[in-house]
This record gives C-alpha cells, structure tokens and sequence, in this order.
C-alpha cells in the first residue's frame, strides 16, 4: 500500500469529538478498502465486515436490538468493545440496507466507535434502493491517485520534497516536468501505479487496463434501471473516451440515435457512479460561477491513462515534450481537470469552465476556480501570451486582475495587458503545480501586492 492523502484526512475525522459513521464515496477500483485496511493500523482494534459475505450479512439481518446486534459482532470476532479505538469497517454495505439504517445507531448510541461504510457500486445506488441517515453520518470522497501520491508510490522523495516547497526551486522543474508527463501517460488508478512501480514496463499494464474497463461495463446492469437504458451506458462509456475533454451534446451523442432524454439520464447515473463528471460553463467573470445547464457541458472522465489507453494516445504522448500538442489539446486540459477534482473533499463542489453569454461568441477558458472572493480564470495552454483570446476577455469584465495559464514552462509571473490595454498578472503554473493551485494563488496574490 502507497501513501494515500485520504489517510491523513480520516485521521482528522478520527479526532473530531463528536464524529459521525463515515461513508466513503468513489468509483470501483479507486483504493476504498486498500485504504481503509492501512489506516485500521492506527486503531487498537479491527472489525472487517464483507456483507457481501453471507455470515457477515446475517449479522444484520437478524431480529436484534442494536445493543445486541453489537455484541454479536463484536462477538464473532473475538474482540471486546472495551479493547480501545475500534473501528468497525461496513464494506459492500449497499448489500444490506439494514446497515445502512443502522448507521444511525452507531452515532447516537456507539459515539466511542469508529465506523466507516463503503461499497463498490454505492453511488449507482443511492437515492435509489439505499438512503443514509440525514444528519447522522458524514461523506468522504476518495479519487484516483493524485500526481504527489503518483510520485510517493513511486518512490520519487526527492521530487515529492521539491513540490513541498513554496515555491518550487527551478532546479526541479525539468525533472518534475518529466515525471508529470509519466503520470498523465499512465494515470492515477491504484492497480496501474502498483504494476508499474513493481515492474517499470508500460507493456505490462495493457491487461489492467482492459479488465478495468471491462470491469465497468459488466457492471452496467447494476447502474441502469432496466435492459434498454443498459445499452445507452454501455454506448456511452464505449464512446466517451474518444470525447474527453470536449464539449458534448446529449442528443445522438456517440453517432448514435439516442435521444437527449435518454443519454442525459444515462449520464446522471454514470455521474452518480463517479465513473465520469459533467462540468457545466459559467457565463459569470465574479463570484459566485453559478452553472449555466442549458448550455452543454464538457466531459471529464474518472482517469486520464483510462483515456489515453482507449483512445490510443499512448504512443503519441511517449514522442512529446509538449501535453496541449496531443489530441487538440484535451488530453492537457483532462489531466489538469483530474488534478484539480483531486484536490477536493466534496462530491457536491465540481468544476466550472467559462463562456461568454452572447451566443455568437466561441470564447472559452478552461476552468474557473473561486478563490476567496473571486472567479479566478485557469488556461491549459502554451504559447505567446498575447493568443489567450478568451482570458483576456474574460480579465476585461473581471472585478480583479489575476489569471493562470497551465503550461510546460517554469514557475514565474508576468506583468502584461489585455487586447483592450487592461493590465493584469498572469500566474505561469507548471502542471505538476496544478494539484496546489490553492495555495499557489495565495502566493501569487502576494508576490504581486
């Protein structure tokens, strides 16, 4: 097991005094259980329950009390409840919705336990066949790899101590620079990471990436309601990864004679599985970026090197030096999507990008990301400044003069105007910076006070 950032962020919740049972959320195949297994060593003791296992299910299928119900489990086990921090792990808990009602007695009368529930296909699920308890238990999302545990499972000190530094030292860059082109090549999905730091051959992560994805269509009969919206979900993940990072339509989506109201609730169940984001524009330049749905979203996948393995860019990105030159620039713009939901806790908080709001205009910039009280524009692009069109507009109706591109070049800042002559700053953000983009605008904001 590789260091995973989530282990930090439930020993946090481990030392809230007033912690609720934690449901962890994610798509299949993102590390739920590796995580949670290495994190019980902190505990004095471990209660594993599969319920998809039959004797583990019968513990809550019985006709007990709670308070009995818990010395039964504790009690196939062999453990005592008064054996110090204990966390019991509820895995596959969407087999039983008895544990998921349950979970709400492990709050209100089990405070001194550490309860967390997961489940392979949890997301699909709810709001459908299972409802956690309002009020009586908390979420915590965990995502593919992020590029700083990339290089901690890669055994990359060095480099991971030179991301640490604010701000990075420039002797860095060319090396961090390469291992960033090495992870949007291969991804961020455990098991790949795991092949590749054992054996260092891409050759070798071919049959891992066909299971995952083969993996994922077996399970479209559990995402979809019945026979006919099954074959949407599976057209539709056979064909997203040729439509990564571009702004898509629902109607015939894929070539195909699917109508609007048919893909779109495709969507939203494959959403809900986390196996893919819809990220919707904004016509604001100040806050808040509220979502404009009548306009269509661009699509953002669960894993760039899923992406780059489907579509067959993995040769290509092995011949350049440059991301944005691949794949019209998409494959650049994924990655830097990937990193920056990485960086969030909440599946309620997504991504924005921005369009202008007269319809006769196709000026776009890639994300927009709010930072304190601002709309912050973030460009994935290389190239003379004077070609970021869009930003410029976007910056000439802003309340503020701050902007990002997301480039190969090296950390700096520039001094520069818009097309219509307004000044602003314009933060150069390597992608291996893209992760810490928060705490890179901070630093941005006062070095150019």
């Amino acid at each position: 097991m590789f260091k995973r950032t989530i282990l930090d962020k439930l020993d946090l919740w481990s030392r809230q005094e007033d912690h609720k049972p934690l449901v962890l959320r994610g798509a299949r195949q993102v590390g739920k259980t590796t995580a949670v297994e290495s994190w019980a060593s902190r505990m004095d003791q471990y209660l594993y329950l599969n319920l998809e296992r039959l004797e583990d299910r019968h513990l809550f299928e019985q006709e007990l009390s709670f308070q009995n119900r818990l010395e039964a489990i504790f009690f196939s086990r062999n453990l005592s409840p008064q054996n110090g921090r204990t966390l019991i792990f509820l895995d596959e808990i969407q087999n039983v919705p008895q544990a998921v009602a349950e979970l709400r007695y492990f709050y209100e009368e089990a405070k001194g336990l550490f309860v967390i529930a997961a489940g392979s296909l949890l997301e699909s699920l709810m709001g459908r066949h299972i409802s956690f308890p309002v009020g009586r238990v908390q979420y915590l999302v965990l995502r593919p790899l992020s590029f700083s545990e990339f290089l901690g499972a890669l055994g990359e000190e060095r480099a991971l101590e030179a991301l640490s530094q604010i701000p990075v030292p420039a002797f860095a860059h060319s090396t961090l620079n390469q291992l960033f082109h090495r992870f949007a090549l291969i991804g961020g999905m455990p098991e790949i990471v795991k092949i590749y730091r054992e054996t260092g051959d891409l050759t070798r992560l071919k049959s891992i990436y066909e299971s995952l994805i083969a993996a994922y269509l077996d399970d479209v009969e559990k995402y979809a309601t019945n026979a006919a919206q099954a074959n949407v979900i599976r057209h539709i993940i056979r064909n997203a990864f040729y439509e990564a990072g571009s702004r898509i339509t629902f109607e015939g989506f894929g070539r195909s004679k699917y109508k609007s109201r048919e893909i779109s609730d495709a969507f939203a169940l494959l959403e809900k599985a986390m196996l893919l984001y819809l990220i919707y524009p904004t016509t604001n330049c100040s806050a808040p970026g509220l979502p404009d749905r009548k306009k269509s979203p661009k699509l953002q996948l669960l894993d760039t090197g899923l992406v780059n393995y489907f579509a067959g860019m993995q040769a290509e990105l092995l011949q350049t030096q440059h991301l944005d030159h691949i794949f019209q620039g998409k494959i650049a713009e994924h990655i830097v999507g990937q990193e920056l939901l990485a960086a969030r806790d909440s599946v309620l908080h997504g991504l924005q990008f921005w369009v202008r709001e007269k319809k006769q205009s196709n000026a776009k910039v890639d994300f927009v990301v709010q930072h304190d009280q601002w709309l912050i524009p973030v460009e994935v692009k290389s190239g003379a400044v004077g070609r970021l069109r869009s930003l410029h507009q976007f910056i000439d109706q802003a309340p503020h003069p701050y902007a990002v591109r997301v480039c190969d070049d090296a950390l700096r800042i520039d001094s520069v105007r818009t097309v219509k002559g307004k000044p602003f700053f314009l933060l150069n953000l390597p992608y291996y910076l893209v992760g810490q983009l928060d705490i890179y605008l901070d630093w941005f904001i006062t070095q150019t006070r």
